[in-house]
């Protein structure tokens, strides 16, 4: 297939200066084990894992030492071989500590892994269970258990599994290179997905600042009449599932619905990799991918990382932070989360360490708003953030509530266009939590 004739794309959005040059070319390496692995409960949305060892307790790579608890869970494993110093709250990149199994290492590298599957007879029963059993949940930065994704309720008519390649987010380019070195893995991970649905429909939407992906992808998938590579306009936030979904098929999400109503699953082209490794290679999640890149890091690099590894090994093995460095934000620089100490450990879904140069950051003075609109214009759900930025201000959070702040999903394309430099993503923030907890407490009465 050759590229669209004209390229698809949603309503509103921003485009950020890419920034992609500093690590697009760098093939993935693979980092060595950590001194010490701090490996959370909590790697994905729902309820924390459930311990399975204690203080003391030796275990092995890719041994389960946290099981699911609950259906929107996912069970860790220990990603190095070595003894159990202890259960406690450790540092997280949320900024909160979280309980952590912390375990130092052991001579030996033996790795436990599941029972290969065959890719051609494996059933759909099958890769849901392996890819719970596996712990692998979305690499797109919500961490939500991919096998939930695959096990739609009864009555729910999935047509499309489409796979997220746009990467979006500036500066990060991991997505980017699976899709130039593990093409096959991609594609492989993408089949799999759709067995397990019975979706006869797959979709790879990929933004056109990636002309050599798109093309390698095409090429694999020529004479393939279930897959279609759909070459997207390069903007932000053309990645978040309600937008690819619009973008690739013409469907809308109604505010309030999810993927599966519009008859569709979007998973990032990370987790169909791990989803292959799973099935073929008998691999658990014991690894992230990530970006370590900015101005503010010495050599720029795409990693293979064991989970729980700290922050700062990483920096570390990537040479250290420059003298200029003015902030390291763990994701990518619209919707991560800034750090403040380098002790956390990176996870699941890490999917960048961007190290930030004064001159790379918006260090300008707040002004007040000057009612320009821009915010609005740029908003991809039609939501009104400025006035929602200042009922969270306010307190007035039912009023919030009226106007539909819980869809917000936080891109950051308000805050990017603000000439006024005012923080409205993070008071929107605000506002959404107080709406939840209040939404939570009628619930419960």
């Amino acid at each position: 297939m050759g590229f669209l004739s004209k390229l698809k794309t949603f309503a509103g959005g921003v485009h950020p200066p890419e920034a992609k040059e500093l690590s697009e070319h760098k093939a993935f390496e693979t980092m060595p084990n950590p001194s010490q692995a701090i490996i959370p409960l909590s790697q994905h949305i729902g309820k924390p894992a459930r311990v399975l060892v204690k203080k003391a307790d030796e275990v092995k790579a890719g041994e389960k030492i946290a099981d699911q608890d609950g259906f929107i869970s996912s069970p860790v494993f220990s990603t190095i071989t070595g003894k159990v110093l202890k259960v406690a709250d450790a540092p997280n990149i949320s900024g909160v500590p979280k309980k952590s199994i912390i375990i130092n290492p052991a001579e030996g590298d033996e790795e436990v892994k599941f029972e290969k599957l065959d890719f051609n007879s494996v059933t759909p029963d099958q890769i849901r269970e392996r890819v719970k059993e596996a712990g692998i949940v979305g690499q797109g930065g919500a961490a939500f258990p991919t096998f939930v994704k695959l096990t739609p309720p009864e009555g729910v008519n999935i047509e499309y599994v489409i796979l997220n390649g746009c990467e979006c987010e500036p500066y990060l380019t991991r997505d980017y290179r699976f899709m130039i070195e593990y093409p096959e893995k991609v594609i492989g991970g993408l089949k799999l997905m759709m067995k397990a649905l019975n979706v006869k429909k797959g979709m790879i939407g990929i933004e056109n600042n990636k002309p050599d992906a798109i093309k390698k992808l095409q090429e694999l998938t020529e004479n393939d009449s279930e897959i279609e590579i759909v070459a997207l306009q390069t903007k932000y936030p053309q990645g978040a599932e309600k937008m690819l979904i619009v973008a690739a098929t013409g469907r809308e999400v109604a505010p309030g619905k999810l993927p599966l109503d519009a008859g569709c699953v979007i998973q990032n082209i990370g987790t169909a990799v791990q989803v292959y490794e799973a099935i073929v290679d008998g691999k658990p999640a014991l690894y992230a991918a990530l970006t370590v890149t900015g101005k503010g890091i010495k050599e720029s690099k795409n990693l293979f990382v064991k989970i729980g590894t700290p922050i700062k090994d990483v920096i570390e093995f990537c040479g250290g932070l420059t003298d200029d460095c003015a902030k390291v934000v763990i994701g990518g620089p619209m919707m991560g989360a800034a750090q403040y100490k380098f002790d956390a450990p990176v996870m699941k879904a890490t999917s960048g360490i961007l190290c930030l140069t004064k001159e790379e950051i918006n260090g300008k003075e707040l002004t007040n708003c000057v009612k320009c609109g821009k915010c609005v214009d740029v908003c991809p759900l039609n939501l009104l953030p400025t006035k929602l930025a200042r009922l969270s201000q306010l307190g007035r959070f039912e009023d919030a509530e009226e106007l539909g702040i819980t869809v917000c999903m936080e891109c950051g394309s308000c805050t990017y266009t603000c000439p006024a430099n005012i923080p409205l993503v993070q008071w929107i923030r605000v506002g959404k939590s107080e709406v939840i907890k209040m939404q939570r407490a009628r619930k419960s009465s």
